[in-house]
């Protein structure tokens, strides 16, 4: 597999289309690959093509690390500072408003962010190696932004477990047992065969019932732009604090 950090999105048969994310660190999300990541859910929202995505990270791994250490320690400004953590703003809100069936594949452990996407998709499957952590206070921030989506899909008590014990990875079979995957797999052949199952099947349903269920599903969410713009700017303030700058250097 290349090194280079990529977003693609390739065409299956029958209106199935997948959208992959790559970084060699892990699967790591900077900046760029998070407004890609947005931009390219967004435009397969509008493709009349598209009946179902899937949204995948490239290797056979960890499925996302969360944020990029190297570009948090490198923040100097508030500004910079909520910028980058709209970024994950941005990908939970394209997962919302897009009106297509959004089926995730967790391969691996999900860290932080990678919870934060693995909660805004509409049905997740994973292995059993897909151990789950919010680490975020570890490093003296918290998981604001991506914490609507984790406490929407597992409830404000298992959401609450995670963010406090920030050091411990939650079970695959414990994730699933909250809501956030759907089903778990052990591997990740059997994971791709089922995945495959459902997004055929969704991709004969009426795209009308499925844009009107998407629309169900997030009753209560509309207020998310302003909502994670306001959680962007507590992350990008508490990355400027010297607390946050020493467990980063630490962590790193």
């Amino acid at each position: 597999m290349s090194e280079t950090p990529y977003v693609t999105a390739k065409d299956l048969p029958t209106g199935i289309r997948e959208i992959e994310f790559f970084h060699p660190a892990h699967n790591s999300l900077p900046s760029d690959i998070l407004a890609k990541l947005s931009n390219t859910i967004t435009e397969a929202g509008k493709d009349l093509s598209v009946k179902v995505i899937i949204l995948r990270s490239g290797g056979d791994r960890t499925f996302c690390a969360g944020a990029s250490f190297n570009e948090l320690i490198a923040i100097e400004d508030f500004k910079t500072g909520k910028q980058f953590f709209l970024g994950f703003a941005h990908v939970i809100n394209a997962c919302r408003t897009c009106p297509k069936p959004i089926i995730g594949r967790v391969q691996g452990k999900a860290v932080g962010g990678g919870v934060g996407l693995a909660s805004a998709v509409d049905y997740c499957f994973a292995t059993k190696f897909a151990a789950a952590k919010l680490s975020e206070l570890a490093v003296g921030i918290g998981p604001f932004v991506v914490g609507p989506a984790v406490e929407r899909k597992l409830g404000l008590s298992a959401y609450s477990q995670m963010t406090v014990n920030a050091t411990e990875f939650y079970s695959a079979e414990w994730a699933k047992e909250k809501g956030l995957y759907a089903d778990v797999l052990d591997s990740i052949e059997a994971m791709d065969e089922a995945i495959m199952v459902l997004a055929h099947k969704l991709a004969e349903s009426n795209p009308e019932a499925l844009r009107l269920l998407k629309e169900v599903f997030w009753t209560g969410c509309e207020n998310w732009n302003e909502l994670l713009d306001e959680r962007a700017a507590m992350s990008g303030k508490l990355v400027l604090s010297d607390f946050t700058k020493e467990a980063l250097k630490r962590f790193a």
